[in-house]
């Protein structure tokens, strides 16, 4: 069964990811998405939290990895503002937007996943992804812009 749910987010929300990720650069980056469930079945994400990324120094031009901790705090907090955790964004550097075999052995089949290629320091492209149940790949999932007034 193909994933079509769509992905909604504010302009600047997407401003903000790009921002954090143009930051980041020459290595990836990544955060939180927090937000709320569609009835249809899709998300509307309505905050992001950038982490720090704590993959091995070497290894951050192409690895993202948070603690536990920071997992654990991030749901607290979704918890508190009454928003549910519903994925998680990170930067391609030098790459395209597509998940790669590292992100589909570790991500969840109920995220949703935000990548923005981001080339020499500036962010290119966004795309959203939700890995199938039984995890053998990812969907594209559409992506809603809101245009905040």
């Amino acid at each position: 069964m193909a994933i079509t749910q769509t992905v909604r987010l504010s302009q600047g929300l997407v401003a903000q990811i790009f921002e954090h990720l143009e930051r980041a650069y020459p290595n990836e980056g990544g955060g939180f998405l927090l937000g709320s469930l569609l009835p249809e079945g899709g998300v509307s994400i309505t905050r992001i939290r950038p982490i720090e990324n704590v993959a091995a120094q070497e290894e951050q031009y192409h690895r993202y990895a948070m603690t536990p901790a920071d997992w654990m705090r991030l749901e607290d907090e979704a918890d508190a503002l009454g928003l549910t955790l519903v994925g998680y964004y990170h930067s391609h550097p030098d790459s395209p937007a597509i998940p790669s075999e590292y992100d589909r052995v570790h991500a969840l089949p109920n995220f949703r996943y935000l990548i923005t290629s981001v080339q020499d320091a500036k962010a290119v492209e966004l795309r959203g992804w939700q890995l199938a149940e039984d995890r053998a790949a990812f969907a594209e999932l559409p992506l809603t812009i809101i245009e905040e007034s």
